[in-house]
């Protein structure tokens, strides 16, 4: 649609996830627009992603060091992981400030639709992370998903042979919702995870 340099950052930008043909034409039009020194900042900030960011070698988060800061944090437990399909919900549990052990990430979840097994994921890793008894419970933070579900349920048939408490994240309606607008499996789960109430 349009010429040369303008066209392939169009196209670019429309390869990144959550950008569309519409999104990504609005991108680079304020880029074109946009202070010179803006968009320095902008390439310095990416290549600097490139340079200096890894993933942790221990659970698999996003580092500056061979370690992520929540693995170099000695006040963090060590009998409790939190096992995550990516980075970015490990990001969202810090955010609750509930959960004060280390994680796992695993790069994604079971999906033979897309011909990802256990073999594409960080599973052999984590069970070397289990080797040591050091862990009495494994948090299961998958996406509530079929994805997510064959993910976690597959993890917990792994580890019940080594006796640890394996418990998942409940699931069902978010506060502020409405029970009309819940779906069955939304609404089932809700009743699955009910808990009494004390006065």
């Amino acid at each position: 649609m349009y010429e040369g340099a303008v066209q392939d950052l169009i196209d670019e930008l429309g390869r990144l996830p959550g950008i569309g043909p519409k999104g990504a034409q609005r991108i680079a039009f304020f880029l074109l627009t946009a202070d010179s020194a803006d968009v320095t900042r902008l390439m310095a900030a990416l290549q600097r992603v490139k340079d200096d960011v890894a993933f942790c070698r221990t659970c698999g988060n996003v580092s500056e060091g061979e370690q992520c800061r929540i693995c170099r944090d000695p006040r963090r437990s060590l009998d409790v992981i939190c096992v995550v399909e990516e980075p970015k919900d490990i990001v969202a549990i810090e955010r609750t400030n509930e959960f004060h052990g280390r994680y796992h990430v695993l790069g994604g979840a079971i999906s033979p639709i897309e011909g990802i097994g256990p073999d594409e994921l960080r599973v052999r890793e984590l069970m070397v992370r289990l080797q040591d008894a050091t862990v009495t419970e494994l948090i299961l933070a998958t996406d509530p998903n079929l994805e997510g579900e064959a993910t976690a349920t597959y993890l917990a048939r792994l580890v019940k042979p080594m006796g640890m408490v394996v418990t998942r994240l409940a699931s069902g309606l978010p506060v502020g919702g409405d029970l009309e607008y819940a779906d069955e499996v939304t609404l089932g789960r809700a009743f699955e995870g009910r808990r009494r109430v004390d006065l």
